[in-house]
């Protein structure tokens, strides 16, 4: 055991002992999701360094406070990448561990997968202390409880991330942007058409840009794979649908806005009692009935809009009718939650479910109290 992990070790059982909440940070680029932070500084930075890379088995292996920017660099020598796109938000402190804490993916996450889809193991420090290992370093690994995925998106509540394993996937050979002039509705019902066909697609956003005068609605879709299939698919879909295709040298930069909400319509807007809702809704869900501007991703999957945090419950009544949820990515600065959580309502059984883990994982309570829920 090297001296930094044995350091936060004894960080934790002191804590445990003591009852004393530890508020879990790397990089701290994503201080600003979930709720209040809270607790002693535990710095996961002094643990970090890639531990194993095998590009022909697309496996590497990292420890979790490495900058997740020095990973993605590692893999682009060998011409790899995080096919999910994790998010950086325009800051290259945040780590791998902030990464699968947060569970966040870029626009490729409905055709390419979320991060979990990832994971192959992961080491982690629980509550009593103990230096845990799940999974391991291949897919067909895994044997009772896949604790290993159990922990992405847990935002540090059951436990400390140490060392984690990820599948990777090498750059595709070809890519292409094309824009299409289409209503909300008109790209949902396209992207649905598309959807059908054997096409590589890769990435989609639909906005309205409020900034020009004639306020125009685009649709953005992503090709990717092979150089044939992408050429063939371009045709096709400029065939169903007149549209222009973009140059990657503009397009790049454009998804990257997109990937770290960097576009114009993430800039928060001038008044500051407006929130960044997120909502996450079935592909095959209409054109919400919403008085906000939204920008849509993921084929439909995955909607944003601005709007008061009072509209907590209209937003969650329309999307809970179709299956969705809808949580604040970021909260207005002139506004409190009022006591309730950031994120989606838990019904009673799965909240049960949720507690029930924390007390095995963390029976002090100590790692991130409140961070996602009040009593979780």
């Amino acid at each position: 055991m090297d001296t930094a992990l044995h350091h936060l070790i004894d960080q934790i059982n002191t804590a445990a002992a003591q009852r004393t909440p530890l508020r879990i940070r790397g990089g701290g680029s994503k201080d600003f999701y979930g709720e209040t932070l809270h607790g002693e500084l535990l710095d996961t930075t002094s643990c970090h360094g890639i531990v194993s890379y095998e590009p022909s088995e697309l496996v590497v292996t990292v420890r979790a406070g490495t900058p997740l920017a020095e990973l993605e660099a590692a893999l682009a020598e060998q011409g790899q990448c995080l096919a999910f796109e994790p998010p950086r938000f325009g800051d290259l402190r945040g780590t791998c561990g902030g990464m699968v804490a947060a569970g966040l993916s870029g626009p490729a996450r409905a055709n390419a997968g979320a991060v979990r889809d990832y994971v192959l193991g992961l080491q982690f420090v629980n509550g009593r202390g103990e230096h845990l290992t799940f999974g391991g370093q291949v897919m067909k690994n895994v044997a009772g409880y896949d604790v290993s995925r159990l922990m992405v998106g847990a935002m540090g509540t059951l436990g400390l991330l140490t060392e984690i394993s990820l599948k990777v996937l090498p750059v595709a050979p070809a890519e292409a942007t094309l824009v299409f002039a289409l209503d909300q509705a008109s790209a949902l019902a396209q992207l649905h058409r598309w959807g059908a066909q054997p096409l590589p697609l890769n990435a989609s956003c639909w906005v309205r840009d409020d900034t020009a005068a004639d306020r125009p609605e685009l649709l953005f879709v992503r090709l990717r794979g092979a150089m044939a299939a992408v050429e063939s698919a371009c045709t096709r879909m400029l065939a169903d649908v007149p549209g222009s295709r973009m140059d990657n040298a503009q397009a790049g930069p454009d998804w990257t806005a997109c990937r770290d909400l960097k576009l114009p319509f993430f800039t928060a807007p001038a008044t500051e009692a407006l929130a960044l809702w997120r909502l996450s809704v079935p592909q095959t869900a209409p054109v919400l009935d919403l008085p906000w501007p939204q920008l849509v991703e993921w084929h439909g999957g995955q909607r944003w809009l601005w709007a008061p945090e009072s509209a907590r419950e209209q937003l969650r009544q329309v999307v809970t009718a179709i299956g969705g949820s809808a949580s604040i990515f970021i909260s207005s600065s002139a506004s409190t939650t009022g006591g309730k959580s950031s994120f989606s309502p838990l019904t009673p059984a799965v909240a049960q479910i949720h507690r029930r883990l924390k007390a095995e994982f963390d029976p002090a309570g100590i790692f991130n109290p409140g961070r996602m829920y009040a009593d979780i």
